[in-house]
């Protein structure tokens, strides 16, 4: 009778076994999906925060604006900027009004004088700017930091190229605080009034040989990590494009020698300007050397990967 009831009992117990085996099983079956669920869930938030961080990158105006910025702020930061702007101005004031007579001696409303000494300052005053916008990155290391941070490269040579010329600009801008105050603000002198025209189409012509010579000077820089090396380099390089367009070396050469050099002088394209003339060739020949050059500076910063 106790065996008849202790298999009963085994097999009542069998069932229940059987059934919670078969239960588990079920809800393994049923954890399968949800973990599939699961990691496709996660999956697909993986995929939507990486197409997120793609959307998200700013514009590559907002990044080139976000590095001259920067630049900028460097330079507005520096003493050394204000020094070398106010003694550049006090130079060009200078050789306006008292070398050989200066201004003085012209007797009439001319800034032509003015206009055409400020490329001699500015062969000085753009490697003093450019010196160090890629060579000081590269001596103290921060040029890797730059580029890991989500810039391209162009965008960097870009950034660096428009915050050096906007400095440049800025002093280009305090040099019209001359004929400002020598024409219309003048209250112990009256020397006429001036045809302001002229002066307006020579400093539109200095913008551009500015912006050819920061380019000039971004590229010495991108080159070598002295700043130094990079100053004397653009100073060099400008000097000789400008002075191979001296009316001797011109007539030394004579025939077609002398005809491409003096297509290549900044000083031949630079002379419509000062006249108050407005070339279009002459704006053709900077634009190409500024892209000219910011495209070897691209190259030069590019070419750390090769290595």
């Amino acid at each position: 009778m106790s065996t008849e009831t202790t298999l009963e009992k085994d097999e009542e117990k069998m069932p229940l076994h059987a059934s919670a085996e078969e239960s588990s099983d079920d809800r393994e079956q049923d954890a399968e999906p949800s973990e599939r669920k699961s990691s496709r869930r996660d999956a697909s938030e993986d995929a939507g925060s990486t197409e997120k961080i793609i959307l998200d990158r700013p514009s590559s105006a907002k990044m080139i604006w976000t590095v001259a910025k920067r630049e900028i702020a460097s330079y507005l930061q520096s003493p050394i900027t204000y020094i070398v702007i106010s003694v550049s101005l006090v130079v060009l004031g200078l050789w306006f009004f008292l070398y050989k007579g200066g201004f003085w001696q012209i007797d009439r409303a001319s800034t032509t004088r003015l206009v055409e000494s400020v490329p001699y300052g500015l062969m000085f005053l753009i490697p003093l700017f450019t010196m160090r916008a890629l060579s000081d990155e590269k001596r103290v290391g921060t040029i890797e930091l730059l580029i890991t941070m989500p810039v391209k490269d162009s965008e960097v040579i870009l950034g660096k190229y428009l915050g050096s010329f906007v400095m440049i600009v800025i002093g280009l801008a305090l040099v019209c605080l001359y004929p400002i105050a020598m024409f219309t603000r003048a209250p112990f002198w009256h020397l006429g009034e001036l045809d302001w025209n002229p002066f307006w189409v020579g400093m539109l012509g200095l913008c551009f040989f500015s912006a050819a010579g920061t380019a000039v000077g971004l590229m010495w820089s991108s080159f070598t990590e002295s700043q130094i090396l990079s100053f004397f380099a653009t100073l060099i390089t400008l000097a000789v494009l400008y002075f191979i367009g001296q009316v001797s070396i011109v007539e030394l050469l004579r025939g077609w020698p002398g005809d491409a050099v003096s297509f290549l002088s900044m000083q031949t394209r630079f002379d419509p300007f000062a006249r108050g003339i407005i070339d279009s060739r002459a704006i053709i020949y900077f634009l190409s050397l500024t892209v000219l050059c910011l495209m070897v500076a691209f190259r030069a910063l590019e070419s750390r990967k090769w290595t």
